[in-house]
């Protein structure tokens, strides 16, 4: 069994990651990128992983473990395995929002960016996603808002154990949670969690 955290940039993955990990769950994770001002409490990343669609067999080190998988390599995930998917989600807007004030942190973003291409592109790659989660061959999935985690961390990390079928340390997981570090709202509401 491999548990995978995983969702669109921006969605809320480290900080899944941050409470597994709190949680009392074993990570993979090498601590090459370290934390800063977008995430200050680390991403809990594995570069390996970046190069899962010319080696997928490097996934089989993170059996028994929980490893973060960008949105866009999960359709490289090899079936032999079997998955527990952990798909963040967070509206578009905040997701594109977070991600320029990143890169305006970081002296990367451009000027200019037709933002309505950004948003069809990120549309089309969820469908896509949406898709091969829906008939994963072996495994499951949880979706979960990243708005909700924030607002009911302990309902959250009880469905998270329910999902995992294992005990968590809920107060660990709760104290991660830290409201102030959502900084890009959206209006616009998102479904909760749920099994699928």
């Amino acid at each position: 069994m491999i548990t995978i955290v995983s969702g669109l940039p921006r969605s809320g993955t480290s900080l899944m990651m941050q409470m597994l990990h709190a949680g009392g769950l074993a990570i993979l994770s090498d601590g090459e990128r370290q934390a800063d001002a977008d995430n200050p409490r680390g991403y809990f990343e594995w570069e390996r992983i970046k190069q899962l669609s010319n080696d997928p067999g490097c996934i089989a080190e993170a059996e028994g473990k929980v490893v973060k998988v960008i949105s866009q390599l999960l359709l490289c995930l090899p079936a032999k395995h079997e998955y527990r998917i952990i798909f963040m989600q967070r509206p578009l807007e905040e997701v594109m929002a977070s991600q320029e004030e990143m890169l305006r942190h970081r002296g990367t973003f451009k000027a200019g960016t037709d933002t309505a291409l950004l948003l069809g592109a990120f549309q089309k790659h969820l469908l896509e996603v949406n898709a091969w989660l829906g008939h994963l061959p072996r495994g499951s999935v949880f979706r979960i808002s990243y708005r909700r985690v924030l607002q009911a961390p302990v309902e959250v990390t009880e469905e998270l154990g329910r999902f995992l079928q294992v005990t968590l340390d809920v107060e660990a997981m709760r104290r991660q949670v830290d409201p102030r570090l959502y900084r890009n709202r959206s209006n616009e509401g998102q479904s909760g969690a749920g099994a699928a």
